[in-house]
Formats: structure tokens, C-alpha cells, sequence
């Protein structure tokens, strides 16, 4: 498998050099040269599939032979080794809890495939590789938990200031080691803004060999589309394929599930479940892309006002606005009826959400409803949506909603009584360039 730029300046590279790179020379994504197929025969039997067999069956075509199977088949159990369960809340709606992992956040799929994969790639060389991420929310805490300590590797975590929850801060400025936590005074975009111009720096390229662990790196993006398969085994009625509702700030998640819909995966309709941060939502009104500041919100992780990943879903449909229109919707979910949702669905259904997944749950509550009308009983039409992270990591929030505390894993116990280490920076990418180059 090759991959080219979604800005066709770069030459095409494999999925190692893809890996490695981060991000292509032209500024563009990478995006494979071809979607695999999967046959129909294969999801008439994937129930019998162990889940890394399957995660193994998705990624193959993807990497090629940059790993072995041996050794990718080793990469995939490790990634996948905890579960994804999918629960029903109520007659219509199930939840794909994506929170089980280490960081109880669905990067840490993506996180622990990524931080395997360079892992390998790195074996034998004596040039450290220096990762540099800008995070929302929950992707700094997989990422630092997935690198920590992998031997020739540093890990640079751009977050910004009062803008994760405090369980978020602590997993991502904790760890120490090769890990380096930056609280940047400013926005997501700035976070992320930054960190693009460093990739583009032929100063700072010619004297480090950076790599990027955002859904922007093809490693982290493409494993997403596991648990979107995990969650078909799991599905009760196969002859109705689900809509699928995602909570969505830099569109990664979504666009590894619609790529793995034109894999051949069974799912009738997907939902960008946004708040307040509603560029794709308007530009499916529209077809207007119109970036914007980002505005912050109870569902923090989504506060994303320039979304990077949305290219390669227009990629996927060869930026045909009306394929894409039949593929996706778009909904935007306002902080006071996510707040109603978490307290709706915890005492109607005994369910509790996070800020993100009520999000979620609520755009596909209204999809459904107003879809209802093209089948005979609603109950025909049934979804899912992804719940992304767990309650705790939302606890002010969640727990005044609610009225009642949540209960704190014992995975978070020792986190939350470590000191924090960052070191705080102003938005402007000469302070990263000055940061990085010392």
C-alpha cells in the first residue's frame, strides 16, 4: 500500500514512511492509494472472529509489508487487549463504551497501535525520534501513556491552559520520563497550529527527526476503524445495519469509520455529533468550509475550530458533495442540552454519559426521530454512539448534573496524587521552535 498528500505535492511513500513522517512535506495528509474490500462472507461470520483477527484482517492491507504478520499480529492483540463493549441504553440506542483501555479514552486504541508500530520501526537506529502532539483533551494522556518509556523516543504534549479537565492534565503532565508537557496560553487550533508549522520548519527538520501522534499520523488514524468492527460483531439485528453517531472535534474518529464503511462494512448512515464548534455542520448546510475560532465548551475535547482529518473524508469521496451528503450528517448540541441529556438518560435509563457522549447520544436521538417516518415503527431503525471517554475524566461537570459523585477507578487513584510537571508557553510558534531546538 502506498500513500499520497492530500495536497499531491509529495512523492507517494509507504505506510512505515507515512508513519514516520507524521505529516507529508507539502503540509497534506496522507491518505492510502486504495480502500481495501472486505467481503460480505466475511461479516456473515464475524462473529466467530476473535477481535484481534479481525483488527488483523482491517489493518493488513493498510500496512503492507512494512511489519510482518508475526509481528503486526503481536501489535494488534496488544492494542486490542481490553474491552469494547457495546450496551444497550434503551430500545433504540446502544453505546460502544471505548473507555475500558488505560487512559479510559478511545485513544488509546490508536495511541497504543501508533506508539507499537514506531517501536519497531525504530529498532537498531540510534537517532532519537521526537513526537510531537497538540491535544483537546484525551489524546495527550493515550499518548503519553503509550510512549512512556519506549526506548529512543521523546514525546512533546502541546495542551492548552484551562482547557482539559483536571483528570486529562494529570494523565498527560505526569508521567515525566520521555514525556514533556507544554500548557500553552491560547486555543486547541493554536495548539495544533503550532505544532503543524514545526513540521514544515526545514531548521528544526534537519536537526530532529519529529514525527506527530495527532489522527493526523496514518498509525494512529487508520487502527480507529477496529472498534467500529467490534462493534458490528456485537450488533443483534444484521439485517438492519446501525446509523452511527459520533462525537467529533478533529474528525479522525468518524473518518476511519466511514472508511470503514466503504470497506464494506454494514452501517445505514453516519452522524458528526458536534457542540457549539459546528464548521462541518454548517458546511453540510452549505457547502461552505468557513474555519473559526474555537469556543469552549463542556465537551472540551471537540472544541476543535479548524478540523484537520475533515480532508480526508472529502478524499474518500473524491470531494463529491452530494456522495458525501448521503454518507454523513451533521448535528450541533448546545452545552445546556448536553447537560440535559446526562441528566435525562442517568434518570430515565440508569446510564451515565460524559460530556462527549452525550453529545453523541443526543444527535442520534434526534436523527432517529426525525428518520423514523421512512420505516414503519422507529424501533427498525436502531444506533449507536461512540461513548468516547469515561464519566470521571468530567467529574465537576458530570457530578453536578447528576447530584451524586462518581466512582474513581483505581487505575486514576495514584495519577490524581502525582505532581503535575509542564512548563507554560504563550501561543506563537517561535517559543516552540526556541523549546524544541534547546
Amino acid at each position: 500500500m502506498k500513500y499520497y498528500s492530500t495536497n499531491k505535492q509529495s512523492p507517494k511513500v509507504n505506510f512505515k514512511e507515512a508513519t514516520i513522517r507524521g505529516q507529508a512535506p507539502d503540509r497534506g495528509l496522507y491518505f492510502p492509494e486504495n480502500i481495501p474490500q472486505i467481503g460480505k462472507n466475511f461479516f456473515q461470520q464475524i462473529e466467530k472472529y476473535p477481535d484481534e483477527e479481525i483488527a488483523l484482517r482491517v489493518i493488513k492491507p493498510y500496512v503492507g509489508d512494512s511489519i510482518p504478520d508475526e509481528e503486526l499480529f503481536s501489535i494488534v492483540k496488544e492494542t486490542v487487549n481490553f474491552p469494547i463493549p457495546l450496551v444497550k441504553v434503551n430500545e433504540n440506542i446502544f453505546s460502544l463504551e471505548l473507555f475500558h483501555g488505560p487512559t479510559l479514552a478511545f485513544k488509546d486504541i490508536g495511541a497504543r497501535f501508533m506508539s507499537r508500530c514506531l517501536g519497531y520501526f525504530l529498532k537498531g537506529q540510534d537517532k532519537e525520534v521526537t513526537v510531537l502532539v497538540a491535544t483537546s483533551g484525551d489524546t495527550g494522556g493515550a499518548v503519553a501513556n503509550g510512549f512512556y518509556d519506549v526506548k529512543g523516543v521523546k514525546v512533546v504534549i502541546l495542551y492548552p491552559s484551562g482547557k482539559v479537565s483536571a483528570v486529562q492534565e494529570k494523565q498527560l503532565t505526569t508521567l515525566g520520563k520521555n514525556i514533556h508537557a507544554l500548557e500553552i496560553e491560547g486555543t486547541f487550533d493554536d495548539c495544533q497550529q503550532m505544532v503543524k508549522q514545526a513540521f514544515t520548519d526545514e531548521q528544526i527538520n534537519t536537526q530532529l527527526f519529529l514525527t506527530s501522534a495527532n489522527s493526523i499520523n496514518v498509525a494512529r488514524w487508520l487502527p480507529q476503524q477496529f472498534y467500529y468492527f467490534f462493534a458490528y460483531k456485537q450488533w443483534p439485528d444484521k439485517n438492519n445495519p446501525p446509523v452511527i453517531s459520533v462525537p467529533s472535534g478533529n474528525f479522525g474518529n468518524i473518518c476511519a469509520g466511514i472508511l470503514a464503511k466503504q470497506s464494506g462494512l454494514p452501517v445505514e448512515h453516519f452522524i458528526a455529533a458536534c457542540n457549539v464548534n459546528d464548521v462541518v455542520t454548517k458546511y453540510l448546510q452549505t457547502s461552505n468550509f468557513k474555519p473559526q475560532t474555537a469556543k469552549p465548551t463542556l465537551s472540551n475535547a471537540m472544541d476543535v475550530g479548524n478540523p484537520s482529518n475533515f480532508i480526508r473524508i472529502l478524499e474518500i469521496f473524491h470531494h463529491r458533495f452530494p456522495d458525501l451528503k448521503k454518507n454523513l450528517s451533521s448535528l450541533s448540541i448546545t452545552d445546556e442540552e448536553t447537560m440535559a441529556t446526562i441528566k435525562e438518560v442517568d434518570e430515565k435509563y440508569n446510564y451515565l454519559l460524559d460530556p462527549h457522549g452525550a453529545v453523541g447520544y443526543l444527535a442520534l436521538n434526534k436523527y432517529l426521530k426525525e428518520h423514523s417516518g421512512k420505516k414503519a415503527r422507529l424501533s427498525d431503525r436502531q444506533g449507536i454512539f461512540l461513548e468516547t471517554a469515561h464519566p470521571v475524566k468530567f467529574p465537576e461537570s458530570v457530578e453536578k448534573i447528576t447530584g451524586r459523585k462518581i466512582d474513581i477507578p483505581q487505575s486514576l487513584d495514584s495519577i490524581m496524587k502525582n505532581e503535575k510537571k509542564s512548563m507554560k508557553m504563550k501561543a506563537g510558534y517561535y517559543l516552540l521552535k526556541e523549546y524544541l531546538l534547546k
